[in-house]
């Protein structure tokens, strides 16, 4: 009776102790069959030996935390490159702060894109479009600001904004969903 009870002992420190040397499936098998060969017992090997592969299977050690906070940091750098847009998307004066902003913090968009020319959308500060800029101006001098100087005249407080197809001069905050005419959303920001 001491001898299956060292035998078992023995057994459960091989599977479920970290500090004792793993052994494999089959070793663990053999001292099984071998523990109750002598013991005197008389079971069926087939089943025992497929009981025996299931308590296996279902007690494997979990994976090392090396593994899993290798893979945390890996999910955790993508989120830190997540991008993120605007909402609701303003524009506004040279005075007004540019960058991502939300229902919080109030910021004018500086990554507009237009969704009819799909051009990203420049902007000036301190400008503001001359009265006789038009649609062919634009689509032929838009990105270039030494050609697009020509109809910009200097305005503090002012930003003005352009892309191929549209152009607006801003002085407070604009909301772009009450703007019918302006087709620009927000590019995405890296933050």
């Amino acid at each position: 009776m001491d001898d299956d009870i060292d035998d078992l002992l023995d057994e459960v420190e091989t599977k479920f102790c970290a500090n004792s040397p793993r052994k494999s499936n089959k070793d663990t098998r053999n001292t099984t069959s071998n523990t109750r060969k002598r013991s005197g017992t008389k079971k069926s090997s087939g089943f025992d030996e497929d009981l025996d592969a299931m308590i296996d299977d279902i007690c494997d050690v979990p994976e090392p935390l090396e593994k899993i906070e290798i893979k945390r940091e890996r999910s955790t750098s993508l989120n830190s490159n997540q991008q993120m847009k605007c909402f609701p998307v303003y524009i506004g004066g040279s005075k007004i702060p540019q960058g991502l902003g939300t229902t919080m913090s109030q910021r004018s968009c500086d990554k507009l894109r237009c969704t009819d020319c799909d051009f990203k959308v420049v902007m000036y500060d301190n400008f503001e479009w001359h009265p006789s800029c038009d649609y062919l101006f634009l689509r032929n001098n838009v990105p270039d600001f030494k050609k697009l100087s020509a109809k910009l005249n200097k305005k503090k407080g002012y930003r003005a904004y352009a892309c191929q197809c549209k152009w607006r001069s801003v002085r407070e905050f604009v909301d772009l969903q009450k703007e019918t005419d302006l087709k620009w959303v927000c590019g995405k920001h890296t933050e």
